[in-house]
């Protein structure tokens, strides 16, 4: 399927590594402009040189997303570039574990770094995605319905993040712009893998929770991912907003308890 992507311009943030960087990548092999946004530069600087061995297109800013400043700067330094934004993909942040019993201090950081930026992104590039009646994904978590235990940052800007995705897809509608929300439940990205390492047996850690997921007894791949964003992110869903879209394998709303087998 033709997604008719080509020569679009698509805002990734997080885009160096796991699911950001199979997004930025998917993108590109759509004929797209993959523009990363990441504090990680080394790695989205590689991402970038390997695509560019295959032709396809991507570029690396470098910055930290939770620095209002550094955003809107990469943001005006791509649209001196390019002229347009076709699409944000709000994929940066991270499940940091703080709980109940951090310091306030600590929560508040993990909502700028889970959701404040995304509204920092979003209100920057607004001017050129109505422009361009572009779209916005959101990558979510099943944390946000689900709950995790000891994660309370992540999971509050989680479900921000849902509302959100709601709220401005009602707002932005009139500008014909497309807002949608992916959910990944358990998917293998280098954050996955340095938590498995630190569990006392990571190989029966790892089973468990394959056997968790209904669907195939696996992890969704970050290529799952990938597509999915892609696709909604296409003319091909044009008549997709306000979604809640779950690529889970069935995690959430499957009764596990009776496929544990």
């Amino acid at each position: 399927m033709n997604l008719e992507l080509a020569n679009k311009i698509f805002v990734v943030t997080g885009g160096a590594k796991g699911i950001g960087a199979a997004i930025a990548q998917t993108l590109a092999e759509e004929q797209a402009v993959a523009c990363i946004l990441d504090r990680n530069a080394a790695d989205a600087e590689r991402l970038v040189g390997r695509l560019a061995q295959s032709g396809l297109r991507a570029e690396a800013w470098t910055c930290e997303m939770t620095d209002e400043s550094a955003v809107r700067a990469a943001v005006s330094a791509l649209l001196g570039k390019y002229g347009r934004i076709d699409g944000v993909i709000n994929n940066a942040g991270s499940n940091d574990g703080v709980g109940l019993r951090s310091p306030v201090a600590a929560f508040r950081a993990s909502l700028e770094k889970n959701i404040v930026q995304c509204f920092v992104l979003v209100q920057a590039a607004l001017d050129a995605l109505i422009a361009s009646r572009g779209t916005i994904v959101n990558l979510g978590s099943k944390c946000a319905v689900t709950g995790q235990g000891g994660t309370s940052g992540y999971v509050a800007a989680k479900g921000a993040m849902n509302g959100l995705t709601r709220e401005w897809a009602l707002d932005l509608a009139p500008h014909g712009i497309r807002v949608n929300a992916v959910i990944p439940a358990e998917v293998m990205t280098p954050q996955y893998e340095r938590w498995l390492a630190q569990r006392p047996d990571p190989k029966a850690a790892l089973a468990g929770i394959n056997r968790s997921i209904p669907f195939e007894r696996r992890m969704t791949t970050a290529r799952e991912i990938a597509d999915t964003v892609a696709f909604v992110a296409s003319p091909r869903s044009s008549h997709t907003t306000g979604q809640i879209l779950y690529v889970d394998g069935g995690y959430v709303h499957f009764d596990r308890v009776n496929t544990l087998v």
